[in-house]
């Protein structure tokens, strides 16, 4: 009989906190301080700020610990991503926009983000954007590229096998799960080198454990990829 698995994520859902930094130390420094150094909402500067970087150097991760430092607060935060496809009108009750992949927006998501960039920065509002390029080579029309640019601007590098694999056994460790070197060999190999994709298969590996109430193996991962 199958044991029903419980939730027993130590995290819902990206935080700064929760960012293993690694090479991107400076950014994570730079937005804890734009965030009042204690996580606390209290904006530093309007000057706005660009990650960019390949996928799984953790881009979206930060613009997720950012907002969710700032909700912590009970501030409100307008979101904009490539996903969104009638964006609505910027909201003066914001005390930020952020912006994700905007590499990747269309002409009206476009032109939603360089009127949400100049009413936040009429008001002093804070901006965070990310896309996969640096500003110079975003496809972008010319006056929100130039805009997303001018600010500060970090190049993001994706995490080293070993450093992942770090992450993982850290991961691991917190959930009490115990993870042989055969298993993380064949997690780091045989999936994504996306840190935050890696992380969703251990959940799903704990859970999948709990069910199945058998010890995490590579013929363990099989079979539930196979029930999936």
């Amino acid at each position: 009989m199958k044991q029903l698995a419980l939730d027993i994520g130590l995290t819902t859902g990206p935080t700064l906190e929760g960012y293993f930094a690694g090479p991107n130390e400076a950014a994570l420094r730079h937005l804890q301080l734009w965030l009042g150094g204690t996580g606390h909402a209290t904006l530093h500067s309007p000057v706005p700020t660009y990650l960019w970087g390949e996928s799984g150097s953790g881009k979206s991760h930060l613009l997720g610990g950012v907002g969710a430092a700032l909700s912590a607060q009970g501030a409100r935060v307008g979101w904009l991503h490539a996903d969104l496809h009638e964006p609505p009108e910027f909201d003066e009750d914001w005390v930020a926009v952020v912006m994700d992949d905007v590499d990747r927006y269309s002409a009206v998501q476009q032109h939603a983000a360089f009127n949400w960039f100049v009413n936040a920065q009429s008001l002093q509002r804070g901006v965070m954007a990310a896309g996969s390029l640096p500003p110079a080579d975003l496809p972008l029309r010319e006056d929100l590229r130039t805009r997303l640019g001018w600010g500060h601007v970090f190049a993001l590098q994706v995490l080293t096998e070993e450093e992942r694999r770090a992450v993982l056994r850290q991961a691991a460790d917190a959930r009490g799960l115990m993870l042989t070197d055969d298993v993380l060999n064949y997690m780091l190999h045989r999936f994504s080198r996306d840190l935050g994709s890696l992380m969703e298969l251990l959940v799903q590996l704990d859970g999948f454990a709990l069910q199945t109430q058998r010890a995490i193996t590579i013929p363990l991962i099989r079979a539930m990829l196979e029930n999936e």
